[in-house]
Protein backbone atom coordinates (compact mmCIF):
# COMPACT_ATOMS: atom_id res chain seq x y z
CA UNK A 1 0.00 0.00 0.00
CA UNK A 2 1.32 3.44 -0.97
CA UNK A 3 2.24 5.72 1.94
CA UNK A 4 0.10 8.81 2.41
CA UNK A 5 2.07 12.08 2.56
CA UNK A 6 1.40 15.41 4.24
CA UNK A 7 1.45 17.13 0.84
CA UNK A 8 -1.40 14.91 -0.34
CA UNK A 9 -3.44 15.78 2.71
CA UNK A 10 -2.81 19.52 2.35
CA UNK A 11 -3.65 19.33 -1.35
CA UNK A 12 -7.01 17.79 -0.53
CA UNK A 13 -7.72 20.33 2.22
CA UNK A 14 -6.90 23.21 -0.12
CA UNK A 15 -10.27 22.51 -1.75
CA UNK A 16 -12.11 23.33 1.49
CA UNK A 17 -13.04 26.98 1.19
CA UNK A 18 -14.20 29.59 3.66
CA UNK A 19 -16.93 32.17 2.89
CA UNK A 20 -14.20 34.67 1.89
CA UNK A 21 -13.19 32.39 -0.99
CA UNK A 22 -9.88 31.33 0.54
CA UNK A 23 -9.10 27.78 1.62
CA UNK A 24 -8.38 26.61 5.13
CA UNK A 25 -4.82 25.95 3.99
CA UNK A 26 -4.37 29.50 2.65
CA UNK A 27 -5.68 30.88 5.93
CA UNK A 28 -3.15 28.78 7.91
CA UNK A 29 -5.93 27.06 9.81
CA UNK A 30 -4.41 23.58 9.51
CA UNK A 31 -2.01 22.87 12.38
CA UNK A 32 -0.46 19.82 13.99
CA UNK A 33 -0.71 17.70 10.85
CA UNK A 34 0.54 14.16 11.51
CA UNK A 35 0.55 11.28 9.03
CA UNK A 36 1.59 7.90 10.41
CA UNK A 37 0.91 4.44 8.96
CA UNK A 38 -1.63 6.04 6.59
CA UNK A 39 -3.58 7.45 9.54
CA UNK A 40 -4.07 11.22 9.45
CA UNK A 41 -4.65 13.70 12.24
CA UNK A 42 -4.71 17.49 12.23
CA UNK A 43 -6.21 20.47 14.00
CA UNK A 44 -8.45 23.14 12.56
CA UNK A 45 -7.63 26.44 14.28
CA UNK A 46 -10.90 28.38 14.63
CA UNK A 47 -9.50 31.34 16.58
CA UNK A 48 -12.24 31.48 19.23
CA UNK A 49 -13.56 28.51 21.24
CA UNK A 50 -17.05 30.01 21.11
CA UNK A 51 -17.07 29.22 17.37
CA UNK A 52 -16.87 25.45 17.97
CA UNK A 53 -20.48 24.67 17.02
CA UNK A 54 -20.27 26.93 14.00
CA UNK A 55 -17.17 25.19 12.66
CA UNK A 56 -18.20 21.62 13.48
CA UNK A 57 -19.65 21.03 9.95
CA UNK A 58 -16.36 22.25 8.46
CA UNK A 59 -14.38 19.90 10.70
CA UNK A 60 -16.49 16.98 9.49
CA UNK A 61 -16.15 18.15 5.88
CA UNK A 62 -12.37 18.27 6.26
CA UNK A 63 -12.30 14.66 7.46
CA UNK A 64 -14.58 13.51 4.66
CA UNK A 65 -12.54 15.36 2.04
CA UNK A 66 -9.27 13.70 3.04
CA UNK A 67 -10.90 10.26 3.22
CA UNK A 68 -12.37 10.71 -0.25
CA UNK A 69 -9.50 12.40 -2.09
CA UNK A 70 -6.37 10.78 -0.63
CA UNK A 71 -5.89 7.20 -1.74
CA UNK A 72 -4.78 4.76 0.95
CA UNK A 73 -5.96 6.72 4.00
CA UNK A 74 -7.06 4.34 6.76
CA UNK A 75 -8.40 6.87 9.25
CA UNK A 76 -8.74 10.64 9.56
CA UNK A 77 -9.18 12.60 12.79
CA UNK A 78 -9.64 16.37 12.78
CA UNK A 79 -10.04 18.38 15.98
CA UNK A 80 -11.02 21.99 16.57
CA UNK A 81 -8.54 24.19 18.41
CA UNK A 82 -8.63 27.85 19.35
CA UNK A 83 -5.52 29.94 19.78
CA UNK A 84 -5.31 33.71 20.14
CA UNK A 85 -3.53 35.28 17.15
CA UNK A 86 -1.13 37.29 19.31
CA UNK A 87 -0.10 34.15 21.22
CA UNK A 88 0.53 32.30 17.97
CA UNK A 89 2.66 35.16 16.64
CA UNK A 90 4.81 35.20 19.77
CA UNK A 91 5.66 31.49 19.52
CA UNK A 92 8.85 30.43 17.86
CA UNK A 93 8.43 27.92 15.01
CA UNK A 94 10.39 25.22 16.83
CA UNK A 95 8.15 25.45 19.92
CA UNK A 96 4.73 25.52 18.27
CA UNK A 97 4.61 21.74 17.98
CA UNK A 98 6.49 20.95 21.18
CA UNK A 99 4.56 19.26 23.97
CA UNK A 100 5.42 21.88 26.57
CA UNK A 101 3.83 20.09 29.51
CA UNK A 102 5.35 16.74 28.56
CA UNK A 103 8.83 18.05 27.79
CA UNK A 104 10.27 17.02 31.17
CA UNK A 105 8.60 13.59 31.34
CA UNK A 106 10.99 10.72 30.65
CA UNK A 107 8.50 7.88 30.12
CA UNK A 108 4.76 8.07 29.36
CA UNK A 109 2.96 4.74 29.79
CA UNK A 110 -0.64 4.09 28.76
CA UNK A 111 -2.68 1.67 30.88
CA UNK A 112 -5.47 0.51 28.60
CA UNK A 113 -8.24 -2.01 28.12
CA UNK A 114 -10.40 -2.92 25.17
CA UNK A 115 -13.54 -2.61 27.29
CA UNK A 116 -14.71 -1.12 30.56
CA UNK A 117 -15.31 -2.92 33.81
CA UNK A 118 -12.01 -4.83 34.00
CA UNK A 119 -10.47 -2.78 36.81
CA UNK A 120 -8.18 -0.70 34.62
CA UNK A 121 -8.29 2.45 36.77
CA UNK A 122 -7.73 0.55 40.02
CA UNK A 123 -4.76 -1.19 38.45
CA UNK A 124 -3.39 2.08 37.02
CA UNK A 125 -3.40 3.95 40.32
CA UNK A 126 -1.85 1.10 42.30
CA UNK A 127 0.87 0.70 39.67
CA UNK A 128 1.57 4.44 39.80
CA UNK A 129 1.92 4.30 43.59
CA UNK A 130 4.09 1.19 43.35
CA UNK A 131 6.40 2.97 40.89
CA UNK A 132 6.64 5.89 43.32
CA UNK A 133 7.76 3.47 46.04
CA UNK A 134 10.72 2.58 43.81
CA UNK A 135 11.94 6.14 44.43
CA UNK A 136 10.64 7.55 41.14
CA UNK A 137 8.88 10.84 40.40
CA UNK A 138 5.49 9.71 39.09
CA UNK A 139 2.41 11.43 37.67
CA UNK A 140 -1.10 10.22 36.82
CA UNK A 141 -3.11 11.53 33.86
CA UNK A 142 -6.74 10.44 34.05
CA UNK A 143 -7.58 10.40 30.33
CA UNK A 144 -11.06 8.92 30.81
CA UNK A 145 -12.91 12.17 30.15
CA UNK A 146 -16.42 10.70 30.38
CA UNK A 147 -15.78 8.58 33.47
CA UNK A 148 -12.92 10.10 35.49
CA UNK A 149 -12.24 8.05 38.60
CA UNK A 150 -8.77 8.99 39.80
CA UNK A 151 -9.87 11.95 41.99
CA UNK A 152 -12.03 9.59 44.07
CA UNK A 153 -9.41 6.83 44.12
CA UNK A 154 -6.78 9.27 45.39
CA UNK A 155 -9.12 11.18 47.70
CA UNK A 156 -8.24 14.43 45.93
CA UNK A 157 -10.71 17.16 44.95
CA UNK A 158 -10.88 20.84 44.07
CA UNK A 159 -10.00 22.90 41.04
CA UNK A 160 -6.38 22.96 39.86
CA UNK A 161 -4.55 26.25 40.28
CA UNK A 162 -3.13 28.27 37.41
CA UNK A 163 0.67 28.32 37.20
CA UNK A 164 2.60 31.43 38.21
CA UNK A 165 2.99 32.57 34.60
CA UNK A 166 -0.72 32.12 33.95
CA UNK A 167 -0.13 29.87 30.94
CA UNK A 168 -0.57 26.40 32.42
CA UNK A 169 -2.42 24.49 35.13
CA UNK A 170 -0.62 23.10 38.14
CA UNK A 171 -1.54 19.45 38.73
CA UNK A 172 -3.15 18.35 41.97
CA UNK A 173 -1.21 16.01 44.27
CA UNK A 174 -2.19 12.81 46.06
CA UNK A 175 0.13 10.47 47.97
CA UNK A 176 3.10 12.11 46.29
CA UNK A 177 1.68 11.71 42.76
CA UNK A 178 1.04 14.65 40.45
CA UNK A 179 -2.46 14.19 39.05
CA UNK A 180 -4.67 15.75 36.39
CA UNK A 181 -8.22 14.66 35.62
CA UNK A 182 -11.41 16.01 34.09
CA UNK A 183 -12.87 15.13 37.48
CA UNK A 184 -11.13 18.21 38.90
CA UNK A 185 -12.82 20.45 36.35
CA UNK A 186 -16.44 19.21 36.54
CA UNK A 187 -18.58 18.06 39.47
CA UNK A 188 -18.53 14.32 40.13
CA UNK A 189 -22.23 13.90 39.28
CA UNK A 190 -22.09 16.22 36.25
CA UNK A 191 -21.92 14.42 32.88
CA UNK A 192 -19.44 15.54 30.22
CA UNK A 193 -21.53 15.88 27.06
CA UNK A 194 -18.99 16.61 24.36
CA UNK A 195 -18.43 15.67 20.76
CA UNK A 196 -15.31 13.72 19.83
CA UNK A 197 -13.21 16.75 18.76
CA UNK A 198 -13.75 18.50 22.08
CA UNK A 199 -12.75 15.35 23.96
CA UNK A 200 -9.57 14.98 21.94
CA UNK A 201 -8.71 18.64 22.44
CA UNK A 202 -9.22 18.25 26.20
CA UNK A 203 -6.90 15.23 26.31
CA UNK A 204 -4.14 17.10 24.52
CA UNK A 205 -4.54 20.09 26.84
CA UNK A 206 -4.43 17.95 29.99
CA UNK A 207 -1.06 16.68 28.83
CA UNK A 208 0.49 19.70 27.14
CA UNK A 209 -0.96 22.58 29.19
CA UNK A 210 -0.23 21.12 32.63
CA UNK A 211 2.90 21.99 34.57
CA UNK A 212 3.99 18.39 35.20
CA UNK A 213 7.61 19.29 35.85
CA UNK A 214 10.32 16.59 35.82
CA UNK A 215 8.79 13.09 35.99
CA UNK A 216 10.36 9.69 35.58
CA UNK A 217 7.03 8.14 34.62
CA UNK A 218 3.59 9.47 33.74
CA UNK A 219 0.89 6.80 33.92
CA UNK A 220 -2.03 7.50 31.60
CA UNK A 221 -5.32 5.90 32.66
CA UNK A 222 -6.76 5.52 29.16
CA UNK A 223 -10.47 5.54 28.28
CA UNK A 224 -11.78 2.03 27.58
CA UNK A 225 -12.13 0.99 23.94
CA UNK A 226 -10.34 1.84 20.70
CA UNK A 227 -12.07 4.98 19.38
CA UNK A 228 -10.90 8.45 18.36
CA UNK A 229 -9.78 9.44 21.84
CA UNK A 230 -7.54 6.40 22.16
CA UNK A 231 -6.14 6.89 18.66
CA UNK A 232 -5.38 10.54 19.46
CA UNK A 233 -3.37 9.53 22.50
CA UNK A 234 -1.55 6.75 20.65
CA UNK A 235 -0.63 8.99 17.70
CA UNK A 236 0.02 12.37 19.32
CA UNK A 237 1.51 11.48 22.69
CA UNK A 238 5.14 10.26 22.83
CA UNK A 239 4.22 7.01 24.57
CA UNK A 240 7.09 4.85 25.81
CA UNK A 241 4.76 1.88 25.90
CA UNK A 242 1.39 0.48 26.89
CA UNK A 243 0.08 -2.02 29.41
CA UNK A 244 -3.09 -3.99 28.60
CA UNK A 245 -5.51 -4.92 31.39
CA UNK A 246 -7.88 -7.85 30.89
CA UNK A 247 -9.92 -10.30 32.91
CA UNK A 248 -9.45 -14.01 32.10
CA UNK A 249 -12.66 -14.71 30.19
CA UNK A 250 -12.75 -14.93 26.40
CA UNK A 251 -15.07 -11.95 25.82
CA UNK A 252 -12.69 -9.61 27.65
CA UNK A 253 -9.65 -11.04 25.87
CA UNK A 254 -11.24 -10.38 22.48
CA UNK A 255 -11.53 -6.68 23.34
CA UNK A 256 -8.09 -6.61 24.94
CA UNK A 257 -6.65 -7.96 21.70
CA UNK A 258 -8.21 -5.03 19.82
CA UNK A 259 -6.56 -2.54 22.15
CA UNK A 260 -3.24 -4.31 21.81
CA UNK A 261 -3.42 -4.27 18.02
CA UNK A 262 -4.25 -0.55 18.02
CA UNK A 263 -1.01 0.19 19.85
CA UNK A 264 0.95 -2.09 17.54
CA UNK A 265 -0.43 -0.32 14.46
CA UNK A 266 0.63 3.05 15.88
CA UNK A 267 4.14 1.77 16.75
CA UNK A 268 3.60 1.96 20.52
CA UNK A 269 5.43 -0.90 22.30
CA UNK A 270 3.21 -3.21 24.33
CA UNK A 271 5.05 -3.69 27.62
CA UNK A 272 2.81 -6.53 28.73
CA UNK A 273 -0.59 -7.86 29.77
CA UNK A 274 -2.00 -8.00 33.30
CA UNK A 275 -4.75 -10.44 34.24
CA UNK A 276 -6.98 -8.55 36.67
CA UNK A 277 -9.72 -10.26 38.72
CA UNK A 278 -7.73 -13.39 37.93
CA UNK A 279 -9.40 -15.29 40.76
CA UNK A 280 -11.57 -14.57 43.79
CA UNK A 281 -10.13 -14.89 47.27
CA UNK A 282 -12.76 -15.21 49.97
CA UNK A 283 -11.89 -12.62 52.66
CA UNK A 284 -13.35 -14.88 55.37
CA UNK A 285 -11.95 -18.32 54.62
CA UNK A 286 -9.26 -17.63 52.03
CA UNK A 287 -10.72 -20.10 49.53
CA UNK A 288 -9.94 -19.41 45.90
CA UNK A 289 -12.57 -19.45 43.11
CA UNK A 290 -11.92 -18.87 39.41
CA UNK A 291 -15.10 -16.87 38.80
CA UNK A 292 -14.06 -15.59 35.38
CA UNK A 293 -11.90 -18.55 34.48
CA UNK A 294 -8.16 -18.33 34.91
CA UNK A 295 -5.00 -17.99 32.85
CA UNK A 296 -6.58 -16.57 29.71
CA UNK A 297 -4.41 -13.44 29.69
CA UNK A 298 -1.24 -15.44 30.29
CA UNK A 299 -2.08 -17.72 27.34
CA UNK A 300 -2.83 -14.68 25.16
CA UNK A 301 0.50 -13.09 26.08
CA UNK A 302 2.38 -16.27 25.21
CA UNK A 303 0.50 -16.55 21.93
CA UNK A 304 1.34 -12.96 20.96
CA UNK A 305 4.91 -13.06 22.22
CA UNK A 306 4.58 -10.23 24.75
CA UNK A 307 5.38 -10.22 28.49
CA UNK A 308 2.81 -11.47 30.99
CA UNK A 309 3.21 -9.14 33.96
CA UNK A 310 1.14 -10.87 36.59
CA UNK A 311 -2.19 -11.91 38.12
CA UNK A 312 -4.19 -9.66 40.42
CA UNK A 313 -7.01 -11.25 42.43
CA UNK A 314 -10.58 -10.06 42.86
CA UNK A 315 -10.60 -9.10 46.52
CA UNK A 316 -12.69 -6.88 48.77
CA UNK A 317 -9.64 -5.09 50.18
CA UNK A 318 -8.50 -3.89 46.75
CA UNK A 319 -11.97 -2.64 45.88
CA UNK A 320 -12.71 -1.00 49.22
CA UNK A 321 -9.41 0.84 49.53
CA UNK A 322 -9.74 2.25 46.01
CA UNK A 323 -13.34 3.37 46.58
CA UNK A 324 -12.30 5.02 49.85
CA UNK A 325 -9.52 7.06 48.24
CA UNK A 326 -6.72 5.12 49.91
CA UNK A 327 -5.38 2.52 47.38
CA UNK A 328 -4.02 -0.68 48.84
CA UNK A 329 -0.41 -0.04 47.82
CA UNK A 330 -0.53 3.03 50.05
CA UNK A 331 -2.91 1.87 52.80
CA UNK A 332 -1.51 -1.63 53.33
CA UNK A 333 1.96 -1.69 51.73
CA UNK A 334 2.96 -4.98 53.37
CA UNK A 335 -0.10 -6.89 52.14
CA UNK A 336 0.20 -9.67 49.60
CA UNK A 337 -1.90 -7.61 47.18
CA UNK A 338 0.41 -4.59 47.41
CA UNK A 339 3.40 -6.84 46.78
CA UNK A 340 1.82 -8.06 43.53
CA UNK A 341 1.52 -4.46 42.30
CA UNK A 342 5.07 -3.77 43.45
CA UNK A 343 6.38 -6.75 41.49
CA UNK A 344 4.58 -5.62 38.33
CA UNK A 345 5.86 -2.05 38.79
CA UNK A 346 9.41 -3.38 39.10
CA UNK A 347 9.01 -5.29 35.83
CA UNK A 348 7.68 -2.18 34.12
CA UNK A 349 10.55 -0.01 35.30
CA UNK A 350 13.06 -2.61 34.16
CA UNK A 351 11.43 -2.61 30.69
CA UNK A 352 11.47 1.18 30.53
CA UNK A 353 14.91 1.88 31.94
CA UNK A 354 16.84 -1.38 31.78
CA UNK A 355 17.53 -0.97 35.51
CA UNK A 356 16.39 -4.02 37.51
CA UNK A 357 14.93 -3.42 40.96
CA UNK A 358 15.53 -5.72 43.92
CA UNK A 359 12.04 -6.23 45.27
CA UNK A 360 12.57 -9.54 47.06
CA UNK A 361 10.89 -12.83 46.27
CA UNK A 362 7.84 -12.93 44.01
CA UNK A 363 4.61 -13.45 45.93
CA UNK A 364 2.04 -15.94 44.63
CA UNK A 365 -1.28 -16.43 46.37
CA UNK A 366 -2.81 -19.87 46.08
Amino acid sequence: MAQVTEDQVLSALSRLQLPNGKSVVEMNMITGLVVKDNMVQFSLDIGNPENADKFEPMRKAAEDLVKKDVKGVLAVTAILTAEKPQEKAQQKPDTQEKNAGASKITHIVAVASGKGGVGKSTTAINLALALKKLGLNVGMLDADVFGPSQPRMLGVSGKPETSADGKMLDPKEGYGLKVMSMGFLVDEDQPVVWRGPMVMGALQQMLNDVNWGPLDVLIVDMPPGTGDAQLTMAQNVPLAGSVIISTPQDIALIDARKGLNMFRKTDVPVLGIIENMSYFLCPSCGDRSNIFGHGGAREEAEKLGIPFLGEIPLHMDIRETSDNGNPIVESDPESAHAKIYNDIASQLWTSLSGEPQNTGPKITIS
